[in-house]
């Protein structure tokens, strides 16, 4: 019976070599943005990093890219509001940083700003190829995950679900976990139908996601 929802595939040795090259270039951070007229010219694809607040995405965004402080971690949720973009060597994919999302210690009016800017760039920017939604593996998907997985679908954009801080579960509590988060995702049209399992303090599924993105440039 095939599984709904399986763990990527190991890449290939070619998807490997190229998303070992992409990244062994620098990585640089180009802007912050607050409003959609901010945004840098659409001349390249692109792929973002969603999640809610403290999920581990600076520590994911870091391990991916090599860097220890290329994106940087708040240690109040939902302090970063901006859409953080970076650049990939030559012509490469943007990597998009969006805000966190859920608990955040901020003014009313703030978030309500920064949520209406979140929906504008997931509805409206054309060379966005894929969204990347972390969940926290000791947690799985939870109710504030339900409204952006929402959004993306009503906004016809691909995601694919990473789930982060494997390295803070144990192995056997692995299959139960997996399986709460395939049965969230069989609600959501626009889900990539491969997950990912990352710990970037181990290492874990870096070089899939490193290949995965490279693939798609």
């Amino acid at each position: 019976m095939k599984i709904a929802f399986p763990l990527a595939v190991e890449p290939e040795e070619a998807a490997r070599e190229a998303g070992r090259l992409m990244f062994a270039g620098q990585v640089e951070f180009l802007k912050g943005v607050v409003a959609m007229d901010g945004l840098p010219p659409a001349d390249r694809i692109e792929v973002c990093f969603a999640g809610r607040s403290n999920v581990g995405k600076s520590s994911l965004i870091n391990a991916l890219t090599g860097r220890k402080n290329l994106a940087r971690a708040s240690n109040t949720p939902g302090r970063t509001q901006e859409i953080n973009y970076f650049t990939t060597p030559g012509d490469g994919p943007y990597l998009v940083d969006l805000p966190g999302y859920g608990y955040a210690e901020a003014p009313v009016a703030v978030v309500a700003k920064w949520q209406q800017l979140l929906k504008s760039y997931l509805s409206g920017r054309q060379t966005l190829r894929r969204v990347f939604v972390l969940i926290d593996m000791r947690h799985g998907v939870k109710a504030v995950d339900e409204e952006i997985l929402t959004l993306l679908d009503r906004s016809a954009v691909t995601f694919q679900v990473v789930l982060t801080k494997a390295d803070k579960v144990k192995a056997s509590d692995h299959p139960k976990i997996l399986e709460q988060v395939r049965g969230a995702l069989q609600k959501h049209a626009a889900a990539y139908p491969d997950l990912i399992v990352t710990s970037s303090e181990k290492g874990d599924g870096i070089e899939t996601l490193r290949a995965i993105i490279a693939t798609m440039a």
